[in-house]
């Protein structure tokens, strides 16, 4: 079968195309330091021919909920050395996901003199868990100035660096589900009057700015990008504008030469969702993966289709570290037990037995 051959990846030889989805655990400090367990966890599921790790900060200003991972300081660099090493040690191939919270967040979850920030100061709807206060509405954005947009860009840079020097294979930007470059490409989340609002060509100049600066960096291909048109993150934005932004998108990503662009779906199985992957798939030229809750015969008949290069599995992976192995062998999945998704500790994380 397709999905369990080889691949490589701008170099990076994967032993298969199956990746394992960033998947959100929230397992740090308070201080937004990786913790031993996270070894264990990310070393048990090496097995996949991609783990792209969770979602983790550039920036004091983007770690919006509480016990995310950040990468932004040495202390941060030194735990997560010891993650990468462990799932090298495990013939494993790691990718670092790069995601600024945005407004997404709650001031009593970033650490003192942290803002919660986005392109407008329009606050994201709904409510968050906090360390302090129980459930809260999701803090009003500081809208940045220009100076504080070239400075943010500058973190993911300074981020993927230090992804380096961590040990990480590559990164993946997260411009997907509502997160900080995805608040600057929707019209209902931005509404400046600059450079970086209004017309469709000023919005999207935030992400391939920091898309192309952190492929100056690092080398493109260590580089990708997760976008998720018509996800959850889209309900207030027109149909059609969303279509042509995305679209649009598309030339000036295939000329950074990513790694792999991701295409996420979260939300709603819209047809307008899936006729718009498949104008993707025909004009993005590079790598693409998939991900939304596939089995192994829709993930084949998806690489036999040429509808995708890779398929990400998400949540199978949380209860099966063996997944890979599974699939393979036809072996059954262990179901799937949000209980302990999103608490502290072993439970949930590092506790799911192998299949033999």
């Amino acid at each position: 079968m397709k999905i369990f051959e080889p691949f490589n990846l701008k170099g990076l030889s994967l032993t298969s195309k199956i990746a394992m989805a960033p998947l959100t655990r929230r397992r740090c400090t308070r201080e937004h330091v990786p913790v031993a367990i996270m070894q264990d966890y990310y070393a048990q599921r090496a097995s996949a021919g991609l783990i792209i790790a969770e979602g983790t900060s550039p920036s004091p200003n983007g770690v919006g909920y509480a016990n995310m991972p950040g990468l932004y300081n040495q202390e941060q660099v030194v735990e997560w050395k010891k993650v990468t090493d462990r799932v090298h040690r495990a013939a494993g191939k790691i990718f670092l996901q790069i995601m600024h919270t945005g407004r997404v967040g709650h001031l009593n979850n970033l650490p003192i003199g942290a803002q919660v920030i986005g392109p407008s100061a329009i606050g994201q709807n709904g409510e968050v868990a906090t360390y302090d206060l129980g459930k809260q509405l999701y803090s009003v954005p500081k809208e940045l100035t220009l100076q504080e947009v070239e400075d943010t860009i500058q973190e993911y840079v300074t981020c993927a660096i230090l992804a380096m020097e961590s040990g990480f294979d590559g990164i993946e930007i997260h411009g997907a589900h509502g997160y900080l470059p995805n608040q600057f490409l929707n019209l209902s989340s931005n509404q400046r009057k600059d450079s970086y609002g209004g017309s469709r060509e000023n919005r999207m100049r935030f992400l391939l700015e920091v898309v192309k600066c952190c492929c100056d960096a690092i080398g493109s291909s260590k580089v990708a990008l997760r976008i998720s048109p018509f996800s959850y993150a889209d309900v207030n934005e027109d149909e059609s504008e969303l279509t042509a932004l995305y679209t649009d998108l598309m030339a000036p990503l295939n000329a950074l030469n990513l790694s792999y662009l991701h295409l996420s779906h979260m939300g709603e199985p819209l047809p307008v969702k899936f006729n718009l992957w498949g104008k993707i798939r025909d004009l993005y030229s590079g790598n693409l993966m998939l991900c939304g809750d596939f089995s192994k015969e829709s993930a084949e008949d998806a690489l036999q289709n040429k509808n995708a290069d890779l398929i990400a599995f998400g949540r199978d992976f949380i209860s099966n570290p063996d997944l890979v192995e599974r699939l393979k062998n036809n072996w059954p999945l262990q179901e799937r037990d949000r209980t302990y998704w999103y608490t502290i500790g072993e439970k949930g994380l590092t506790d799911y037995s192998t299949y033999e």
